[in-house]
């Protein structure tokens, strides 16, 4: 009942509470981002879903779409504002993603959603991380956030995934907190110095 009923009626009253008591931050973010981004505060990518249905996952905009002289994008370092640097750290830019959850696109646990190039490369039994849907934050992210190595956050995902349960969404949800509130095992780099999942399983 919780996995079919529950996790989804708690996950839309949570989603628009935390939008609600976030608002005052969350507009003071979105005007500040929309001056420091020439009126481009949100972030959109495609990412896949539970069964792999892609959605666009929103975030607030932490880099600035900088170019060289030849029109290619700067790197992400060059391009990685002060302001961004701050949201990422606090996690702050993840507060788009309330929308997603209100949606039904995400839920508030759940396997962190990925890129859609990927998708390829998982093995059978990592599959079924895209049998529910993604979360803002998940088992994966308590154990070791940006810093887990790609096969550990695989198989944390999988054992999310056969164990959901209420008890289990509270305590990440709570260590969740504990990590936002102390900045540990936060990367500015999303990919913390690692390889891409895809160039690592090519290998």
């Amino acid at each position: 009942m919780y996995k079919l009923f529950f996790k989804r009626l708690i996950d839309l009253l949570l989603a628009v509470f935390g939008f609600v008591i976030l608002l005052p931050i969350t507009l003071i973010i979105y005007i500040t981002l929309f001056f420091i981004n020439k009126g481009k505060p949100i972030f959109f990518q495609s990412r896949p879903g539970k069964n792999e249905k892609i959605f666009n996952i929103m975030k607030f905009k932490t880099m600035t779409d900088g170019t060289d002289n030849t029109g290619k994008l700067l790197s992400d370092e060059d391009r990685l504002t002060k302001f961004g640097s701050f949201l990422r750290k606090s996690s702050l830019d993840e507060i788009p993603q309330l929308v997603n959850i209100i949606k039904g696109d995400m839920s508030l646990i759940g396997p962190r959603p990925l890129r859609v190039r990927y998708l390829p490369f998982y093995t059978k039994e990592e599959q079924i991380r895209h049998t529910v849907k993604p979360g803002i934050t998940g088992l994966a992210q308590i154990s070791g956030r940006n810093f887990l190595p790609w096969d550990d956050r695989l198989k944390k995902d999988i054992e999310y995934v056969k164990n959901i349960s209420f008890q289990l969404d509270a305590s990440i949800f709570i260590k969740t907190i504990f990590k936002v509130v102390s900045s540990k095992d936060v990367a500015i780099d999303s990919e913390s110095g690692m390889l891409d999942f895809d160039e690592l399983r090519k290998k």
